[in-house]
């Protein structure tokens, strides 16, 4: 029988009680720690398990979701707008209006239509490529998304701390440290997730509701106050036409435009939220969910049309009633914009209500930030072992995601306008490659006779470009938002090399199934100390006649060869992989053919923990060390001997089994 105390076993019942067996190798990382601090730190949530959603909601609860992210940007986009862009703030953010309903809400009702898991558009490009090259394009684009989710924390939290500074009512109770005050509010939101916080439906709509009624009352009284002086439009009218025709402005406000990409966030949040939505009407069994689709593009559409009204409210009551001296940095109204009005028109008593309601959704924002890291960063990086095992664990990982935001903002010295750039990058990166999966996906869909396919996927190369564009001024506008995002990249490609090579010695196999009963049950003859294990090679037109005289020349071996095969998969860039075995005789021998795997030495090593032969007779090489080192980490090949062995003696001493192994013999080839 096989040792249940080494593995699990697991059957399929079919077949009349004769299934293949399951066999399960309990590795390192399904154990809980030994240490009370790691028992602690692993008590959290763990992110890398895939949660069947039991509750679902309908689509107009689930928009507060993206709201709290999107809307938020209220509390700083319409100051950026106006020193950006000035009196031009209000034909710029027209622009921004459009590239919004005809860009952003068409590609991300795309990729809705096909990730709609929740995925996103990195996903999307992912299945779009394969082998290393998905990999390192992934944490590329995982890189720039760090330094989206990364600066929404940092900056949210500084523009939530400038509103508290400005208050008169709070300022007497937070002083005037901008830098304390926004590391105080990162530190409220790494507690909060380190103590287990999970999305709430009801606070991010008790959040963003009040906000947005707030932000409604204030430009209504702004539009109210510039009707009754209209002299403040024949003042404006005269400064744009001083830039020339409506041709010249035109031009002019696109140049701006890219300055103003802040307004485009929140899209890639309205996608990952598509679990907690409903699929509503839809009653067929298939396995696309159609009707999640649909809600998903009235949220998607819902949230752009609130968010432009919205947009195009604050920049024409905060061009006409703000001052210049008063937006420019420095001046009251600097990132504040609809805050100095709330207080100007509105009373202060009503300013503070406004001041704690910013203050709360910018809070929040981060919180959704913080939240979609904790979703992102699991759901890659450990799949590729390019992350330590505990970033698998949401304590240990929030904690990380805090020290990273306390160096962001000592950096930028908690400033708003200095992280806009970083920020603009991350979300225009996502934003554009968002556009170009979709574009690919549709040209692979395009046939001869689907010309109405074609000019759609024409469109998005087109949506891709206006991106595209929008990307490249900003970086040559503000470039230290590509210098931050690649030393994020740098960073993470850097993190995930040595992760990578450092979890090399892992078993790397999640599970092993047999092709057939007779496999199944020839295994079973053979597990306990009843053959000597014996790795190979085949190529060509292959004997293993000469393996054995070899071994029979240099060893003392009575006890059947149990020869194994070890086939790689033709994508080795995937960090585990599930082996599927043929066992068959051969002679007074035993075949092993193990296929699907990523990597050769961790196969063979997991295999004879499972079999528990007699001994293990491993051929070495004479080939370049170094080179079999990276062909190794790369595809899975290389020193075959010294890295099963290293493997094992591993596992040997984590498990504590000092006596009963196999024999180990390095023979040279």
């Amino acid at each position: 029988m096989l040792g249940t105390s080494r593995y699990t076993m697991k059957a399929n019942m079919e077949n009349a009680g004769k299934p293949p067996l399951i066999l399960h190798l309990p590795t390192r990382g399904e154990l809980p720690p030994k240490t009370p601090l790691g028992r602690f730190l692993s008590g959290g949530n763990r992110l890398d398990q895939t949660e069947v959603t039991e509750k679902t909601h309908p689509w107009h609860k689930i928009l507060w979701l993206t709201g709290v992210d999107y809307f938020s940007t209220l509390g700083y986009q319409p100051g950026i707008a106006l020193l950006a862009a000035g009196a031009l703030s209000i034909p710029a953010t027209s622009i921004l209006v459009v590239v919004t309903l005809l860009a952003a809400v068409p590609v991300y009702s795309e990729v809705a239509k096909r990730s709609y898991v929740g995925q996103g558009s990195i996903a999307l490009l992912e299945n779009l490529f394969s082998g290393w090259r998905s990999k390192l394009f992934v944490l590329v684009l995982l890189g720039f998304a760090g330094t989206d989710f990364v600066i929404t924390m940092t900056l949210s939290a500084a523009d939530a701390a400038r509103h508290a500074i400005a208050n008169s009512y709070l300022h007497p109770y937070v002083g005037d440290s901008p830098i304390l005050l926004t590391l105080g509010l990162l530190l409220l939101l790494a507690i909060v997730f380190f103590l287990g916080f999970s999305e709430a439906i009801g606070l991010a709509q008790v959040v963003a509701v009040p906000y947005l009624a707030l932000n409604i009352i204030v430009l209504v009284r702004g539009l109210w106050e510039v009707f009754r002086h209209p002299e403040l439009i024949r003042s404006w009218h005269q400064v744009v036409s001083s830039h020339g025709d409506w041709t010249a402005i035109f031009i002019v406000s696109a140049l701006v435009f890219p300055k103003l990409a802040l307004g485009l966030s929140g899209f890639e949040t309205g996608v990952s939220v598509m679990p907690l939505i409903t699929n509503e009407n839809d009653t067929t069994d298939d396995a696309i969910p159609q009707g999640r689709i649909r809600a998903t593009h009235k949220l998607l559409l819902t949230a752009a049309v609130i968010m432009s009204v919205m947009l195009l409210l604050s920049s024409t009551v905060t061009t006409f009633l703000i001052p210049e001296s008063e937006y420019r940095e420095g001046g009251e109204a600097s990132g504040r914009a609809i805050a100095w009005l709330a207080h100007h028109l509105l009373g202060g008593a009503f300013g503070t209500v406004y001041d704690f309601s910013t203050i709360l959704i910018l809070w929040f924002a981060g919180a959704s930030a913080m939240a979609g890291l904790l979703n992102l960063i699991p759901r890659y990086l450990p799949r590729f072992g390019m992350a330590p095992r505990w970033t698998s664990f949401q304590r240990p990982l929030v904690l990380v995601l805090f020290a990273i935001n306390v160096v962001i903002t000592l950096v930028f010295r908690a400033n708003v306008e200095a992280q806009g750039g970083a920020y603009a990058t991350g979300v225009l990166v996502l934003m554009l490659s968002a556009a170009v999966a979709v574009s690919i996906a549709l040209w692979k869909e395009c046939t001869i006779g689907s010309p109405q396919t074609i000019l759609r996927a024409f469109y998005f190369v087109l949506v891709s470009l206006v991106f595209l564009y929008t990307l490249v001024d900003n970086i040559l506008e503000r470039p230290d938002g590509i210098i931050i995002a690649s030393t994020f990249i740098l960073l993470l490609l850097l993190a995930s090399a040595i992760s990578r090579s450092v979890r090399a010695t892992e078993m790397r196999i999640t599970e092993v199934t047999f092709v057939d009963q007779a496999s199944a049950d020839l295994w079973s003859s053979i597990v306990g100390k009843k053959v000597c294990l014996v790795p190979y090679s085949r190529t060509g037109s292959f004997s293993r006649q000469p393996i054995e005289q070899k071994i029979r020349q240099h060893y003392v071996i009575t006890e059947p060869l149990a020869f194994l095969n070890v086939s790689l998969q033709d994508n080795r860039s995937e960090f585990t992989a599930k082996l599927r075995l043929r066992v068959t005789r051969d002679g007074e021998h035993y075949v092993v053919e193990a296929s699907g795997a990523v990597a050769i030495a961790n196969s063979v090593a997991y295999i004879s923990e499972l079999l528990d032969p007699i001994s293990i007779l491993l051929a070495l090489t004479s080939r370049n060390l170094m080179k079999q080192s990276v062909a190794y980490l790369l595809f899975g090949e290389g020193e075959t001997a010294l890295v099963t062995y290293s493997i094992l003696i591993s596992r040997w001493e984590w498990t504590g089994k000092k006596t009963d192994r196999p024999l180990v013999f390095l023979m040279s080839g």
